[in-house]
């Protein structure tokens, strides 16, 4: 570009959100006064919470069903939050509609239901991406350095966990197993999603033990996944503990110890939306006297971070990026399905 030259400017990705639930309110908050994405419509199956919901966070234009938001020529790229078991059926209208998805985890409910959304995305020309928040996170970024950097050696283990208390148990869809609910899909994908990052494929086998809710959804899950080069992992997920979120990345020469947070702040209390510090820390030795050394890093909201890297990858029509996103997702969908299945018959389960 010459000196006297301009940079064109980009438009924003304009979204629609496909229903309003508590995930939809806190995406529209923090992605408001985003300059490369902008929430323009919402859609519910009642216009009357629809148009509420558009006038509490300022959005333009609402819809009173989730097919007229995909008709809606105004919207480029779809946010999809509704439940794990309506994944698959709106990303695949989506697609069909020619509008961009990104939606929230777990991407499916097993492994063809997934390659069906992949499948409809690619035949569409648009692209389906995946949304754990913390993917996007700086602190994401600097952690995948330090693995890749070789800054830790040959990695040999990781360890993942997520686990919370569910507030209000009575009609929570994460006790439903019609709507994909259980701590596995709710969880358990966090912690899986971190070790296909660290690991970089699938695991061969896996062996899972749970334990069940009432409802017949698993209250809690631990795993180990067995690769075919020796390398091993360990999975646990729980909605009946204390809020706790941490994994430990070792290596032939150093250690990673994280929390993987969806969202973050630089301060430790305090924040308008209850954001706190995500620790990363890296030691860098084999020795216990080796101290860790804090990473610091960008702080902020999954959320935002997600859609402003969503918005650029579609501009620059970068398909080769989602499809290395499509075969973490696809990896992570036969992996957890692989593991339900262990947890169910009580024993070893090969992917």
């Amino acid at each position: 570009m010459s000196a006297g030259a301009q940079a064109a400017v980009t438009p924003a990705l304009r979204i629609g959100i496909l229903g309003c639930a508590n995930i939809a309110r806190q995406f529209a908050r923090d992605v408001s006064g985003c300059p490369d994405a902008n929430v323009v419509a919402v859609a519910s199956r009642s216009a009357d919470t629809a148009e509420a919901f558009a006038r509490a966070h300022g959005i333009g234009r609402s819809h009173g069903s989730y097919e007229a938001l995909l008709l809606d020529p105004a919207v480029d790229v779809v946010y999809l939050p509704l439940p794990n078991s309506l994944h698959a059926e709106w990303a695949i209208k989506a697609a069909e509609a020619g509008k961009h998805v990104l939606c929230e985890k777990p991407l499916a409910l097993g492994l063809a239901q997934a390659q069906m959304m992949f499948s409809a995305a690619r035949q569409n020309g648009v692209m389906l991406l995946e949304a754990f928040p913390y993917y996007f996170q700086p602190q994401t970024g600097a952690m995948l350095e330090l693995v890749h950097g070789g800054q830790i050696g040959r990695i040999s283990s990781v360890q993942a966990s997520f686990g919370f208390t569910l507030s209000k148990p009575i009609g929570n869809i994460r006790l439903s197993p019609s709507l994909g609910g259980g701590a596995l899909l709710d969880a358990g994908c966090y912690a899986l999603s971190l070790i296909r990052l660290v690991m970089g494929d699938a695991p061969q086998k896996v062996r899972a033990d749970a334990v069940w809710a009432d409802s017949g959804v698993d209250i809690s899950l631990m795993a180990t996944l067995f690769y075919a080069d020796g390398r091993r992992a360990q999975l646990s997920c729980a909605m009946d503990t204390a809020n706790h979120r941490r994994a430990t990345i070792v290596g032939s020469d150093g250690t990673i110890e994280t929390e993987y947070l969806n969202h973050t702040s630089e301060q430790s209390g305090g924040h308008a939306y209850g954001y706190l510090p995500s620790q990363l820390s890296v030691r860098r030795g084999i020795a216990n006297t080796t101290p860790f050394e804090d990473v610091i890093t960008g702080t902020g909201s999954g959320f935002r971070f997600a859609a402003e890297a969503f918005a650029r990858v579609i501009h620059a029509r970068d398909f080769a990026a989602i499809e290395r996103a499509a075969q973490a997702s696809l990896d992570n969908a036969a992996t957890l399905e692989a593991l339900a299945q262990s947890a169910r018959l009580g024993h070893t389960v090969t992917l």
